[in-house]
């Protein structure tokens, strides 16, 4: 398979495609092929050092490889600088088994040096030789910088310098670059920059150019080494005056220079500029535009770039260099050559016996490089001829085979050169005599992804080269065109897999010798794929985090998803959850930030996505506070600014303290873009102050910084003016002059007062003043509320301040002297009603007129039974006209009300005026209190509304509007009237799914009134019908009426039955005493039959038959026998005649007790009544 769409094929079905894949692409960029290694053949270079090799001299050994393939095995052989160089002569260097590789040791001694020159590898057996590229081996130098001694170098401010570097020559070449005496890179830009040479170029030196300690340094990579050269000790000499100059070229000199490249290479192209000021730089390309897609400039403009060349990018380069007195020109021709490079590279060539072939060997460059052909490492123009050389024709760079016999075989290599470079190919021609065989896995199950490409690979081999054929499902005619394609290599492509390309696919390879098959089982799978991206995050520290990760996937596929954060393995531990689809990080930390990365993955493919998570946090606070610039009013601060932590800071916030009014107590000052970290602060005079700073970004304030040194400001005279001047009367015969004092930080200076003044308006007279330490001044006798014009001004020991603007104020007010007169009212309507009045004098309202204030109250409701609040209301109208007149508005239909007018200034009324009564007229009522609809049955509902709060008239009835609802359509409306007495309405409905719109509104005289409007529910089955409150029906009170009688009845009889004996309360008040050693119950209860209490009769149950005897009506003893009390209440009383007060003690004197027989015989005839037998269960 060939990923595509960014996704990777894996598994064990994955690598056999992507090993498939590889062999596709050999055949289809090299054209190679591929002979099972089992069959003879020549040898064949598989691995080999680079032409130019540099290594370590520091490294213990030397390892220059070359390995090799081939049937037999190769055996190796080595040349350096031309000659046979024979390996056991020299005990440091050693062969690796089955390879070819040399390895140089010096851990006994030696030195790298020794062993540099050209090696080449000879790979050979019985049917060719194969030959290395000739490898160039170099060891890495780092010389020291030779010992100089540098003078110190004058230069005039404003003037051209360079300081040469002039570096070591190094392999490979060092690089360059400046710094000081503390190691810090010397800043670069448009004046000062760095040279392609090394050189540090001045455009024009400045005063603050003159450092002792210009320093060049040369890194050499492979050493890991740095040298660095004497330092430049720089002296600039400053004039009155300095001249601008115009521009001139630094490097390159003159107007024009060349450049060559070599194709494929790096282009560098420099122009650096001197003048005052300093030049600016622009490129050119002279007959035509600069390729913006290759062209790069670096070094503020003076470099152009061009990473890969090509021969179109030769051509006439200008820089220009201009500032504001002119422009100079330097033109640049560069010119493009080619070490050769590859068109058609010679490949392996398997032939049977007599057929026909041909190597082709087709390279380019510039200048055009030279062809040679060698067989088996030996020109071949200088090879003795043989019977098989017969068969072999070279014609310049093509080797034509004719006829070709077994025994032939042979490697043949082409060396293609020219001044800039060689290249080297191998390529064996192979004679063998095969039928077609298979060289892949047996009945491969491939798995691929929905509309992707795919390869089908069926690698096979033969001598003649067999025909492959494919077929699908073991039917049809070969597959290729349309939506396949059989490549030359037996690979299958299918342009775009779908579902229905599912299934066994069969290759077979035919040649005269006979044929081979084998079969691909393909499954389409759909793609994985994360549907819920993660995205980036910006959370506060402490807070929580979520990514989350939704995947879509092949039914049929297992998926697994795995997180990374910065692309190493997401430990997830204690803290961190993962789920299906997401993953949580609570209470995020700074070591939290980073890329995390989901993947997931199937056996064949795989998907990813990632997010960013930023935490963030409170900036850390400012460092390193410092004043500066004092002056009178202001200090420079300037701070270091702290970390922060990943999100920028908006704004620094300073804030003060003094130690005289308020110490301890921190205030803001002033704040400042985050971008600034020196700034000038305005102070008050005379305050000692000390600042802090607090950085604030978007997650919050820092912590405040130390505070600064404190700075003490010198006194002056205040500048502020004091605010808020104001004069009133607070009786009226005088003026009160009020201000708000200066603040602290306002008084500048000690021994704060204030200078008033006053004078009447309008009347000429001089300025009355006094000084006051006070916010207050009183001014006694005035007339009443006449104007007064005011100022005032701050002074201390050092002056005075600015004076105030003129102020007016006035004096008291006192009650108006005239009320308003004949108030009366026209127009009245259901809710308005229009107000005359006639008005006041103006000056008899002694104050500043506020307004004509209107009392109006509701005094009683016209609709009988309505209960009004009689509550005060006021309405205010400012006028001055002669005839005023208003409109009271809102006013209560059919209502009676009262008001009367006063006049009113700031601080008083006038006395009321005339009363005035008037009724309002009747108007539509207000809609209904309420409005329910129940369902009493699955065919009745049942409506019910209670009457407005404001009739606003005499109810006249209620109509009610309702139409059945069919979806969004209405049915035809009807309507119902009722009584004013009636609030309620039982409709039948057609069928028991009928809905209804319903409308209802009250009606007076004058109309219908508000409507209240409900639609009945939708009921779609018994469950839902309302609840009946069956309290409120008549034949259920009347059958709790008939079970309560029933009861009241059976209750009766049996308390007659129970009435003799018993216990009965006893109260206070008793004629006749009791023994002293009756005791009463806790319930005040008595046992009349022996005068014991019933507590005492239960502790001894056994001690008297009497105790035992139960009730008249009870349950029999334990022995079968029913006794009967002897005695009843009526006997203890005058006749039947007893009476109970109403704490349910007896009234009446104790009488003797009756004889016996006086009342045997007639127990049941004197029946106590109900509430004695209630008493006799207490």
């Amino acid at each position: 398979m060939r990923p595509v769409g960014g996704r990777e094929m894996l598994g064990k079905v994955g690598h056999a495609a992507l090993t498939l894949l590889s062999l596709l692409l050999l055949w289809q960029e090299a054209a190679a092929i591929e002979v099972p290694l089992d069959l003879k053949q020549p040898p064949t270079i598989i691995k080999q050092s680079v032409k130019d090799y540099i290594v370590d001299p520091r490294d213990n050994t030397i390892i220059i490889e070359c390995e090799a393939k081939g049937n037999p095995v190769p055996k190796f052989s080595w040349r350096r600088n031309g000659r046979l160089f024979t390996i056991g002569k020299d005990p440091r260097v050693t062969m690796r088994k089955r390879s070819g590789t040399l390895e140089v040791g010096f851990r006994s001694g030696g030195r790298p040096e020794d062993y540099e020159g050209e090696y080449q590898c000879f790979a050979s057996n019985d049917l060719g030789v194969a030959l290395s590229n000739k490898i160039l081996l170099r060891v890495s130098k780092a010389p020291l910088w030779p010992k100089e001694v540098l003078a110190p170098v004058p230069v005039t401010e404003g003037s051209p310098l360079v300081l040469p570097c002039n570096p070591p020559p190094g392999l490979p070449p060092p690089l360059i670059f400046w710094m000081d005496s503390n190691m810090t890179p010397i800043l670069q830009d448009r004046r000062v920059s760095m040279g392609l040479n090394g050189d540090l170029y001045f455009a024009n030196v400045l005063v603050q150019d003159a450092h002792s300690d210009y320093s060049c340094n040369a890194r050499f990579n492979f050493t890991y080494t740095i040298q660095q050269k004497n330092p430049f000790n720089l002296k600039v000499q400053t004039s009155r005056k300095v001249a601008e100059t115009p521009p001139s070229f630094l490097s390159p000199e003159g107007s024009g220079s060349s450049k060559m490249v070599l194709r494929d290479e790096q282009l560098l192209l420099e122009c650096i500029a001197a003048g005052l000021p300093t030049p600016s730089i622009k490129w050119f390309k002279r007959g035509g535009d600069l390729p913006a897609q290759k062209v790069k400039f670096e070094n503020f403009n003076k470099t152009l770039k061009i990473l890969s060349v090509s021969e179109e990018d030769a051509g006439e380069y200008v820089c220009m260099a201009d500032n504001r007195l002119g422009s100079i020109r330097h033109s640049i021709d560069v010119q493009v050559k080619a070490a050769p490079y590859w068109l058609d590279k010679p490949t392996n060539l398997v032939l049977a016996p007599e057929e026909n072939g041909r190597l082709v060997c087709r390279a380019n460059g510039n200048p055009k490089p030279n062809i040679q052909w060698l067989m088996n490492g030996e020109p071949i123009n200088k090879i003795t001829e043989t019977p098989a050389s017969a068969n072999r024709e070279v014609l310049g760079d093509t080797i034509m085979f004719r006829g070709v016999q077994i025994g032939s075989s042979a490697v043949y290599q082409c060396n293609a050169s020219n001044q800039h470079g060689y290249l080297l190919a191998n390529a064996f021609v192979s004679v063998l005599d095969m039928a077609p065989r298979m060289l892949g896995p047996k009945n491969q199950l491939i798995k691929v992804i929905m509309n992707n490409r795919t390869f089908l690979n069926c690698p096979f081999f033969g001598s003649p080269l067999p025909e492959l054929r494919w077929f699908k499902n073991g039917q049809g005619s070969g597959l290729d065109g349309g939506q396949y394609r059989a490549h030359i290599n037996g690979t299958l492509e299918i342009k775009r897999a779908r579902k229905e390309d599912e299934g066994i696919y069969t290759c077979v390879a035919n040649n005269m010798l006979g044929k081979a098959e084998n079969q691909v089982q393909l499954e389409v799978k759909e793609p994985t794929r994360i549907i819920q991206a993660p995205t980036h995050q910006s959370v506060l520290r402490g807070s929580k985090a979520s990514f989350h990760c939704k995947v879509v996937s092949d039914p049929s596929l297992p998926t697994k998803v795995t997180w990374t954060k910065d692309g190493e393995r997401l430990d997830l531990g204690w803290r961190l959850k993962k789920d299906e689809e997401s993953l949580t990080i609570p209470s995020v930390t700074e070591n939290d930030e980073g890329i995390y990365t989901c993947t997931v993955k199937s056996e064949i493919d795989q998907d990813s996505a990632s997010a960013r998570l930023t935490v963030l946090d409170r900036p850390d606070p400012p460092i390193d506070l410092d004043l500066s610039d004092p002056s009178a009013r202001s200090v420079r601060l300037t701070w270091i600014p702290g970390n922060e932590r990943r999100s920028p800071v908006t704004e620094f916030l300073v804030q003060f303290e003094e130690n005289h009014w308020e110490p301890g107590r921190w205030q803001d000052l002033s704040s400042f873009p985050g971008d600034l970290n020196s700034v000038i602060l305005q102070l008050a005079p005379n305050v000692n102050y000390q600042f802090r700073v607090i950085a604030i970004n978007s997650v919050g304030r820092s912590q405040p910084s130390q505070p600064s040194p404190r700075y003490k400001t010198t006194a002056a005279p205040p500048d502020a003016i004091p605010r808020d001047l104001r004069g009133w009367g607070s009786d009226k015969d005088n003026m009160e002059i009020t201000w708000e004092p200066l603040r602290d930080l306002e008084k500048n200076g000690p021994n704060l007062q204030y200078n008033v003044w006053w004078r009447r308006k309008d009347s000429g007279d001089n300025w009355t003043n006094v000084t006051t330490s006070e916010s207050k001044h009183v001014v006694r006798y005035t007339e009443t509320y006449v104007p007064y014009e005011m100022k005032i001004q701050a002074r201390n020991e050092l002056g005075s301040g600015p004076e105030s603007n003129i102020v007016i104020g006035y004096s008291g007010e006192d009650k108006p002297a005239d009320s308003p007169t004949e108030l009366r009212v026209s127009k009245v309507s259901s809710t308005r009603a229009n107000i005359h009045w006639k008005p006041v004098d103006l000056s008899s309202v002694q104050g500043e007129f506020k307004e004509y204030r209107l009392y109006y109250w509701r005094e009683a409701s016209l609709v009988p039974g309505v209960v009004v609040s009689k509550e005060k209301m006021t309405t205010g109208f400012y006028t001055t006209v002669p005839e005023p007149s208003g409109i009271l508005k809102d006013l209560v239909p059919y209502s009676k009300y009262k008001m009367f007018m006063v006049v009113a200034n700031s601080r008083y009324e006038s006395l009321p005026s005339n009363n005035v009564e008037f009724t309002t007229a009747e108007d539509v009522p207000d809609a209904p209190r309420f409005f329910r609809i129940n369902r009493r049955s699955l065919d009745t509902l049942y409506l019910e509304w209670g009457k407005p709060l404001e009739p606003n008239g005499i109810l006249v009835g209620y109509q009610l509007a309702y139409q059945r609802v069919n979806g969004s359509r209405l049915g035809p409306q009807q309507i119902e009237t009722f009584r004013p007495n009636e609030t309620d309405f039982v409709l039948r409905l057609p069928d028991r799914n009928a809905r209804y719109k319903f409308n209802l509104s009250a009606l007076t005289k004058v109309g219908k009134g508000e409507v209240y409007a409900e639609e009945s529910p939708h009921f779609t089955n018994e469950a839902h019908i309302d609840q009946v409150d069956i309290a409120t029906q008549g034949w259920f009170i009347g059958l709790m009426c008939a079970i309560a009688l029933i009861i009241l009845i059976l209750l009766i009889v049996c308390f007659i039955k129970r009435s003799r004996g018993g216990k009965y309360p006893i109260r206070d008040k008793k004629d006749l005493p009791l023994d002293p050693v009756d005791q009463k119950d806790q319930d005040g209860s008595f046992d009349y039959q022996n005068g014991s209490s019933v507590r005492d009769r239960n502790e001894n149950e056994n001690s008297s038959d009497e105790d035992n005897k139960p009730l008249q009506g009870s349950q029999t003893s334990l022995d079968g026998n029913v006794k009967e009390s002897d005695d009843s209440l009526v006997d203890y009383g005058e006749g039947g005649d007893g009476q109970f007060n109403e704490d349910g003690s007896f009234i009446g004197q104790y009488t003797v007790k009756k004889d016996k027989d006086e009342t045997e015989g007639n127990e049941s005839s004197e029946a106590t009544s109900p509430v004695n037998a209630i008493y006799s269960l207490a």
